[in-house]
């Protein structure tokens, strides 16, 4: 049996991976990660780890029957229609995201970034400074997405005492529902934290930045499809908007010439917010565990649907 793997996987993760897999399992590591055309290798397998280009599996290799997806998102494989079973990580990056989305709130509340440039610049600005920094304690965060990620969220603001409200279209347990009601609450809203699906294309857009205070901050880690980025940038450049912590953008890498590179109230963490020690070691145990459930006859964990985007 063939395992065709497209992960970032260091060499000791290889190494480790391929001491793990059950006897009979012949991996090949893709290694050639920007061809147009899928390799040979990936054709054979029975058995596919990660992320190839959504072009590499058009039509399907005809021998797949279990793909084990390394992120959370999916929406890149929506128009794919697997006959077999296809999982992703769940909420592997749900902790870690929202940290990172905490942590650049909190940076940009207690001017973290400008004074990380007067260290650098060896300038003591001193007691002027204060009286321009924030508080993220009692702030009004809307979280839009009420999945793993999200929850994470409202579980680390929490300990700030913040006031939390979800947007959801069918969680009867989110408080907003409907884009009207997201729209008449944006007003009295502080932070908006993005945690949706590539499915919602354009959410964020120009009206809705509109009705968002000056005062208030934009943080997004959910897919950057969701945001209207030309919509964002002009917001941020009239002063109409306070500041954004990105850890997606429409295009990844972000171009050298697009304008967020340069705005002091941007942080961009560059799709690094899932990240932490583990995370390689346990990509790697989420899908032995789902080789085990698939060899056995048994539904994987994290069972998804492309065609629904979830």
């Amino acid at each position: 049996m063939h395992l065709f793997v497209y992960s970032d996987l260091s060499a000791a993760a290889r190494t480790e991976l391929s001491r793990q897999l059950p006897a009979g399992i012949e991996v090949h590591f893709a290694d050639d990660r920007h061809s147009t055309r899928p390799p040979v290798a990936l054709q054979s397998a029975e058995l596919l780890l990660g992320n190839p280009p959504a072009a590499w599996l058009t039509p399907l290799p005809p021998h797949l029957r279990f793909w084990q997806i390394d992120s959370a998102g999916i929406d890149q494989y929506q128009e794919l229609r697997p006959d077999f079973a296809v999982a992703n990580m769940g909420d592997l990056f749900a902790w870690p995201c929202a940290e990172t989305m905490v942590a650049g709130l909190l940076a940009l509340l207690r001017g973290v970034p400008q004074l990380a440039v007067w260290q650098h610049q060896r300038h003591w600005e001193g007691g002027a400074f204060r009286r321009r920094l924030g508080l993220l304690r009692g702030q009004r965060v809307l979280v839009l997405g009420r999945g793993s990620i999200g929850l994470a969220v409202a579980e680390q603001l929490g300990g700030f005492g913040c006031q939390v409200q979800f947007l959801a279209r069918t969680d009867p347990q989110a408080q907003l529902h409907t884009r009207t009601q997201v729209l008449a609450a944006l007003p009295d809203t502080d932070i908006v934290v993005n945690c949706l699906p590539g499915s919602a294309t354009g959410y964020v857009s120009a009206d809705f930045l509109a009705a968002l205070p000056a005062h208030a901050l934009y943080a997004s880690v959910g897919r950057g499809s969701t945001t209207d980025e030309p919509a964002l940038i002009a917001a941020l450049q009239a002063g109409r908007l306070a500041g954004a912590v990105l850890d997606v953008t429409a295009r990844e890498p972000l171009p050298t010439d697009n304008p967020l590179w340069g705005l002091p109230q941007v942080l961009l963490t560059q799709h690094t917010g899932g990240g932490y020690p583990e995370e390689e070691a346990d990509r790697i145990r989420v899908f032995l565990r789902n080789l085990g459930h698939w060899q056995q006859g048994e539904p994987p964990e994290n069972e998804v649907a492309l065609g629904r985007g979830y």
